[in-house]
């Protein structure tokens, strides 16, 4: 008998891999999934013996699972978070990005204050084995302290500006976010599943003194050896006695006065291996949290004040200043003005 049980609500691509990812747990079971159609929801309950519901209120109740994981459209996400912490859910991870406006981050924000679920963000990535390796390089101090950071994403801000943001600023020891100073080009899209502008290009000041440069959509920078023409994110630490670099599609090195190393990202088939030990990883840190660990990085807290700084961006292009997010309270109107100015 696990020690853990899981049930997975949303049952698409992401769905799958969450589920999949338990291969590489101990002590940790899938037991239930739940979506409003069937088609997808009954292959994966059959593929992988899981009790199916259209109802997530009822497969909570029932199944009683000490881990929820949400990979729905993150219109409907509120909802089903609120539903997961009144069931009484010990844990539960939601896809990114974890808002898409200025009202759906607010309801987060009362959510998570006030909650006894623990909620993270599924920024799988933190934990793919490069990406590790560079951020091991810099705490080792090998490198030297960090300088600058570049993290950009060729999707546009909503749908990876937070992606980057938070691999790069995981090279910065996930400093607070102080300030942002970013701009707008292209239009405003409402019609798509992430709403947003063609490309931003903004500064973002960090506690710590760092200052990284953060771009997104059409301004953000291709993965270099890499064919592919979808997924793009990357970031670079430079520091005061070489770098490192990662990146999802492409490259990644590590440089320094006593090491030189780099590769690239291995294939589509490496790709996905690393995907799902990234997942599996993920996982894990979730229960070391429930059991008295650290939260991990892309905890609820912390991945609201990731969006925060994406609100500030929205302000700063229409204000043409900088916009510090302790003093920072968005206008509930504010997309609707940057939609209507862009």
């Amino acid at each position: 008998m696990a020690e853990y049980t899981a049930a997975f609500i949303g049952t698409g691509g992401r769905g799958r891999d969450h589920v999949l990812a338990y291969d590489q747990i101990e002590g940790a079971k899938p037991v239930a999934c739940m979506a409003r159609t069937d088609t997808r929801r009954d292959e994966l309950a059959e593929e992988f013996d899981l009790a199916a519901y259209d109802d997530a209120e009822e497969m909570l109740a029932e199944t009683e699972p000490d881990i929820v994981h949400i990979s729905t459209p993150p219109q409907v996400r509120v909802s089903i978070m609120e539903s997961v912490s009144e069931a009484g859910v010990p844990l539960c991870t939601v896809e990114k990005p974890v808002a898409v406006g200025v009202e759906d981050w607010r309801e987060l924000r009362d959510l998570e204050a006030r909650s006894d679920t623990k909620f993270a963000v599924c920024h799988q990535f933190r934990w793919q084995p490069h990406l590790v390796q560079c951020r091991e390089a810099i705490e080792s101090g090998e490198l030297g302290e960090v300088e600058f950071i570049d993290c950009s994403a060729r999707l546009v801000l909503t749908d990876q500006g937070t992606h980057c943001l938070h691999y790069g600023n995981s090279l910065n020891g996930d400093a607070r976010i102080e300030e942002v100073f970013g701009n707008i080009s292209g239009e405003y899209h409402d019609e798509q599943a992430h709403p947003g502008p063609d490309a931003t290009e903004a500064i973002v000041t960090f506690e710590n003194g760092v200052r990284a440069a953060w771009t997104t959509g059409d301004a953000g920078a291709y993965s270099t050896g890499a064919d592919h023409q979808y997924q793009h994110v990357r970031c670079v630490a430079y520091t005061d006695d070489g770098h490192a670099k990662w990146e999802e599609f492409g490259n990644w090195e590590i440089v320094s006065p006593s090491r030189e190393e780099r590769s690239d990202f291995g294939g589509e088939e490496t790709w996905r291996e690393n995907n799902l030990r990234a997942q599996a990883e993920f996982h894990r840190e979730m229960f070391e949290w429930l059991e008295g660990g650290d939260a991990p990085g892309t905890n609820l807290e912390h991945s609201l004040h990731e969006w925060k700084a994406v609100l500030a961006l929205y302000e700063s292009a229409l204000s043409n200043e900088s916009v510090t997010l302790d003093e920072f309270d968005p206008d509930a109107d504010l997309i609707d003005r940057v939609a209507s100015e862009f």
